[in-house]
């Protein structure tokens, strides 16, 4: 088959952060999604342009608009943001994001009444009912559809420094599950989920991935490809879907800025005629498992010979790599907010020591912790 893909203006930015919605006084989740969907619905009925539904009546999405930069995205989802907190104040209902919910259990989630939705639960089953998790997505825009696979699979080398500094799901159902990063490795689960093959090396190669996937009834359309990283043919972008969701903007910002630069870094390269970083896929399988168990305190694979560093350490040689793009592309301070995640530990680390200082099996502090987070557009000190 034919896949269409539309270019974009290169380097375009959009946001994608999928908010939880939390009662003001218990922390528990709130199924009250299609309330705040009515209430900024527009006046002819349509769905609002930047606040989305999502699978389960606990969560919004909020999406930018095409960005320039990542200072503009930021500006497009605190004014989301107002809008749907002038619904959500009266109702007693508070925003949060982390890649999961500490205590909420997922049996008690409603999924939103939508075919789509219904179909996904019906054919994972046990595993689809369990997707109570909150992700960042962040779209980068490509000019040509030719480069598209080359910097998606530079890119992967990057998976560990992505996950680790979005790291925000220790907690599942009320339980410590040892993992920085549980979201991850729950999400990949799903059919077509989890790491995109390495082996789809071109264009030609991904429309025959998708025509088997169609053939056998795997999927019904492009968008149940659900990779951590993947092409979006109808918006002409790269889409960056490694992150857990992320508890403020700072932190936001930071990612965002980190996957601007780097998509923008392989471009040039390829402009250059340079190549690019590649890692044989049994190092990106285990990169991806150490950062969702490790988080910040992951030591990752640096390359194909095999090389080591603890990930905050590979951090800062990044950042210094991609500064002069930072400049360029107008994120420099958004991309410092790195040192301000590494500073701070992390979202994983964070919530465990509220929760050692909580009594045992109370995991409402923590909510209260990251719904503070999301007030302040930082990371808080949790001791």
């Amino acid at each position: 088959m034919t896949i269409d893909f539309s270019p974009s203006a290169r380097s375009t930015l959009g946001i994608e952060w999928e908010l939880a919605l939390v009662d003001t006084d218990t922390g528990d989740l709130r199924q009250v999604a299609q309330t705040v969907l009515d209430a900024v619905a527009p006046a002819d009925g349509t769905q609002h342009p930047t606040i989305r539904q999502e699978l389960l009546l606990n969560t919004v999405e909020i999406v930018t608009g095409v960005c320039t930069d990542v200072p503009e995205a930021m500006a497009d989802l605190a004014a989301s943001t107002a809008l749907v907190r002038e619904v959500t104040e009266p109702l007693r209902v508070e925003l949060m994001c982390a890649g999961t919910h500490p205590f909420g259990h997922w049996g008690s989630q409603k999924v939103t009444d939508k075919q789509r939705y219904a179909t996904l639960i019906d054919r994972t089953q046990w595993w689809g009912r369990q997707m109570l998790i909150y992700g960042v997505h962040v779209h980068v825009g490509i000019e040509s559809r030719d480069k598209v696979l080359p910097i998606l699979g530079a890119l992967l080398s990057y998976y560990p420094h992505l996950l680790s500094l979005s790291a925000s799901s220790p907690f599942w159902d009320g339980r410590d599950t040892g993992y920085a990063s549980n979201r991850a490795l729950l999400f990949q689960q799903l059919p077509t989920a989890g790491l995109p093959f390495t082996t789809l090396r071109t264009w030609a190669d991904l429309e025959r991935y998708v025509d088997d996937m169609l053939l056998t009834g795997v999927i019904d359309d492009f968008d149940e490809v659900r990779w951590d990283l993947r092409p979006s043919p109808k918006f002409g972008t790269l889409e960056m879907r490694i992150c857990d969701g992320v508890s403020n903007a700072l932190e936001l910002s930071a990612v965002a800025a980190l996957t601007h630069c780097l998509v923008e870094k392989f471009s040039r390269m390829i402009d250059a005629g340079e190549p690019l970083p590649q890692m044989p896929s049994w190092f990106l399988a285990e990169n991806k498992w150490r950062s969702a168990r490790y988080g910040m305190e992951a030591i990752i694979i640096l390359d194909e010979a095999g090389n080591e560093e603890l990930v905050t350490d590979a951090l800062g040689a990044v950042l210094e790599d991609v500064a002069p793009i930072a400049d360029d592309l107008g994120c420099t301070r958004e991309l410092m907010g790195v040192q301000e995640i590494i500073r701070t530990g992390g979202s994983a680390a964070r919530q465990r020591v509220i929760a050692a200082a909580s009594a045992p099996g109370d995991l409402g502090p923590v909510v209260g912790h990251l719904v503070r987070e999301f007030h302040a557009g930082r990371p808080l000190d949790p001791s």
